[in-house]
């Protein structure tokens, strides 16, 4: 197939990327480079060296034999050279992960607010339009977020996009499917509650073919295909704003920085390996539906974990202290999280799961670039209010001077 990546040059387009080209299929990578911009407006890099997705792209070449082709196009702001790209091209297969990835990056201020939902609406829906004009019949397959439910304390499990409910009629009882209710937790996760509003729409008025991935938190670095080469090693992202907090607790054991667990550490999420999302996009890839169906909704993640039980877990594995910090964000100290994925593992998926020797692998390549850590950037300090805000904790090794008088 010929299939377009949005945002191919990010943390997990650019491992999908290769995966895919790796099975043999034509990819063409679209991306506005701005998770680059982003760094630099932050002060921040990651923590694994990344050369230019041009020179990714030529030592692809140079060791798997296949050609990734990059076109510099803002989705969000360049509709034009979107539409007349796909009219050209004609894409088989479309994954779009064109969007600001990060909930506290969205979360600093009224300009990062703004920005990420004009970025990430706007490339949805350019894209959707830009496939009904063009009449492109191509599967898209989006990735999203398990963050569009919230974290309840229900403790039902939260079903694959939908939810059978029964509604009072004058004619008694009726049964109906709805998308299963939204309670984003930041402005990021409910641009991604927006975008399943749009798909609902497009699928059902165009007949566009959709698939929704809801993915859990993303951990580990390197995929099979990003191994090949130290040239094609994927980000690592260790500071506050787009560390995972697996990864960060990985990456700050290897600094002998204190893991720091938010409020109670009692805050359950669902959790991937990124082997596992790029197989995911595969398999979602094969599963295509048909022309007027409705948008098909898979649950992406493997397994879930407390915040807290995963910080004591590295610490037992690396001798690392805990360090237990005021919460940035507005949430409740504790919840459960009970997750249906049962249509990846009827398409096959084999799940990896947190073993010692994968999350030493993290551990050891976090050691060998310790030296790019910038130990400033570490805390999460993006707070969800003003309020919340004030309490904190910029200094959490203690490090600043303080008065003796």
């Amino acid at each position: 197939m010929k299939i377009a990546v949005l945002g191919g040059d990010g943390f997990c387009g650019w491992p999908t990327s290769l995966h895919l080209s790796n099975l043999g299929h034509e990819v063409h990578i679209i991306d506005n480079l701005s998770r680059r911009w982003i760094d630099t407006e932050l002060g921040v890099q990651s923590l694994t060296p990344m050369d230019s997705i041009q020179e990714r792209c030529r030592i692809w070449k140079e060791v798997a034999g296949e050609q990734i082709h990059f076109h510099l196009i803002d989705l969000a702001k360049e509709y034009y050279r979107l539409r007349d790209w796909l009219a050209e091209e004609r894409p088989d297969a479309i994954v779009h992960f064109a969007e600001q990835r990060a909930a506290p990056y969205s979360m600093i201020s009224e300009r990062h607010k703004i920005y990420t939902v004009d970025n990430n609406i706007n490339a949805t829906h350019n894209l959707l339009v830009a496939m009904v004009e063009t009449g492109v019949d191509a599967h898209l397959v989006h990735l999203g977020t398990m963050g569009v439910y919230g974290y309840s304390t229900i403790g039902a499990p939260i079903p694959e996009g939908y939810l059978d409910v029964s509604l009072d009629t004058p004619n008694g009882p009726k049964g109906m499917d709805i998308l299963y209710p939204t309670k984003p937790g930041s402005v990021y996760h409910m641009t991604k509650s927006l975008d399943q509003i749009l798909f609902q729409f497009y699928a059902q008025n165009d007949g566009l073919r959709i698939t929704d991935l809801h993915q859990g938190i993303v951990w580990g670095t390197n995929t099979d295909q990003t191994n090949r080469h130290p040239q094609l090693v994927n980000r690592f992202d260790y500071d506050g704003d787009y560390g995972t907090v697996l990864n960060r607790f990985l990456a700050q054991a290897a600094i002998d920085y204190p893991l720091t667990v938010h409020g109670t550490g009692g805050q359950t999420r669902a959790f991937i390996h990124i082997q596992d999302t790029v197989r995911c996009i595969e398999l979602a890839l094969k599963d295509a539906p048909e022309a007027g169906d409705r948008v098909k909704i898979f649950n992406q993640m493997t397994e879930t974990h407390r915040v807290r039980d995963l910080a004591e877990l590295v610490a037992k594995m690396t001798g690392a202290k805990i360090a237990y910090l005021p919460n940035p964000r507005k949430e409740a100290a504790e919840n459960e999280l009970v997750v249906k994925n049962d249509h990846f593992l009827e398409l096959g998926l084999n799940p990896v799961t947190l073993e010692e020797g994968l999350l030493e692998e993290v551990v050891e390549v976090a050691r060998k670039f310790a030296h790019r850590v910038d130990r400033t950037r570490v805390p999460c300090v993006s707070a969800w209010t003003k309020d919340i805000g004030t309490r904190v904790v910029h200094d959490v090794e203690g490090k600043q001077l303080k008065s003796v008088s």
